[in-house]
């Protein structure tokens, strides 16, 4: 077999190798959204046309077919280029894009009128470009202009290095567009339908890392109705309330104060749903005291003594309190005078957060996984802490505790990673 066109064949089989392995993968990727998933096949069928196109407009083709093959080949790149915006932006009249597509389509069909190069036109195996014969260049452009700024727009506030994809695959495109005009590419293959392959991909691994950060905000969201559901127990409400009840015979100006902080303590736990980030370590110890006054209104034997030395750094939400409500229900409610010391203060660049007290203790078993039905049992609040602590500040969870003497736990907080 000659070497040339054996050379020919090891392209085309590469280019539709990636091409029918690309729309396999998509087809059966049910997790990338559905409106995505259609416009990506929708592009890798116009790429295959253009690689079958390349590899048709060899020496010895005729001229009508020349004409009919770049037609089509300045007729499709625009609306690739379409796709790729709608895959980024999903503008509710999309239709728009459609409009610069299809003038210019209509444009270069006057190809076919003869003697007339208003596009441009083969005669003779001679090629004449017309006055707008640039036009799909010019759109090409344009929609890669606005495909760079659309992505940059959407996913500037992510800060996620995979939003460079869309940006890098345009930046591809140009460079491929300046190497074919003053390179030529090969005589079968051009860089721009080379490049036009590769994006493709590039494109569905970006839609799949955008399911993956989808999922990943989906867990988050997940862990923190989790987080407020064990830290609002059932058994806490029905007491306040009693507690509530019973004062507002004895005491009704003390009923009336802790109904308002126990109104604060539910709203604070409600917004720290939508608390991704870290929060003020001052705004965490205000819903913690709260708690604890209305706790200690119901066990007038329990002692809170805070010593704050160190108030400047930022935690998870729901971060001191549940340690301090596990302190009260599974510690010191036990003794006759029930003690707790929260202190912070920094130290060899941590920032440090201690609640200790002299309750019954325990034995941690944190690195033990939890079972289906353990999911409510006392130590779950403290696992919760333990995790964020640790995922989200790079941290370090400690519990030093010791069955009949009491537990004190140490929260060590970087402070280089830190975020306000």
């Amino acid at each position: 077999m000659d070497r040339d066109v054996q050379d020919i064949i090891l392209k085309l089989w590469a280019c539709m190798l990636q091409l029918f392995g690309l729309t396999f993968a998509v087809s059966l990727d049910a997790y990338i959204d559905q409106k995505k998933r259609r416009r990506l096949l929708e592009i890798i069928v116009l790429v295959t046309c253009l690689v079958v196109l390349d590899f048709c407009q060899g020496e010895g083709t005729p001229d009508i077919m020349r004409n009919i093959f770049g037609i089509v080949g300045y007729s499709i790149r625009p609306a690739i280029l379409a796709l790729f915006i709608l895959i980024v932006d999903d503008f509710k009249f999309s239709w728009i894009y459609w409009i610069p597509v299809g003038l210019n389509g209509i444009l270069y069909w006057t190809a076919l009128i003869p003697n007339v190069v208003i596009t441009f036109r083969v005669e003779d195996g001679n090629f004449h470009r017309g006055l707008l014969g640039y036009s799909a260049f010019v759109i090409s452009f344009a929609y890669l202009g606005y495909l760079m700024f659309s992505t940059f727009r959407q996913f500037r506030k992510l800060q996620n290095m995979e939003a460079l994809i869309p940006i890098f695959c345009s930046i591809l495109i140009v460079i491929a567009v300046l190497l074919d005009v003053f390179w030529g590419g090969t005589k079968d293959l051009s860089f721009l339908t080379t490049t036009t392959v590769g994006c493709c991909i590039f494109y569905y691994i970006w839609l799949h890392l955008q399911f993956v950060r989808e999922h990943e905000r989906a867990l988050k969201a997940e862990q923190r109705i989790r987080i407020m559901v064990s830290q609002i127990q059932p058994h806490f409400l029905y007491n306040t309330l009693s507690t509530i009840q019973a004062l507002c015979i004895t005491n009704p100006e003390k009923a009336a104060d802790i109904t308002q902080q126990f109104g604060v303590y539910l709203r604070q736990n409600i917004d720290s749903l939508d608390k991704e980030d870290l929060i003020p370590f001052e705004k965490e110890m205000e819903h913690t005291k709260i708690y604890a006054e209305i706790e200690q209104v119901r066990f007038p034997s329990i002692s809170i003594h805070y010593d704050l030395k160190d108030r400047d750094f930022s935690l998870p939400a729901l971060s001191v309190q549940p340690l301090v409500e596990n302190a009260i229900r599974h510690g010191v409610r036990i003794r006759k005078e029930g003690i707790i010391n929260i202190k912070s203060y920094k130290e060899e660049g941590f920032h440090i957060v201690e609640i200790e007290d002299n309750g019954k203790g325990f034995v941690p078993d944190f690195d033990k996984p939890l079972k289906p039905d353990e999911t409510g049992r006392s130590h779950i609040g403290l696992r919760n802490v333990k995790e964020r602590i640790e995922n989200i500040c790079h941290g370090a969870f400690e519990v030093d505790s010791v069955p009949d003497v009491g537990t004190k736990i140490i929260m060590r907080i970087p402070v280089k990673e830190e975020k306000k």
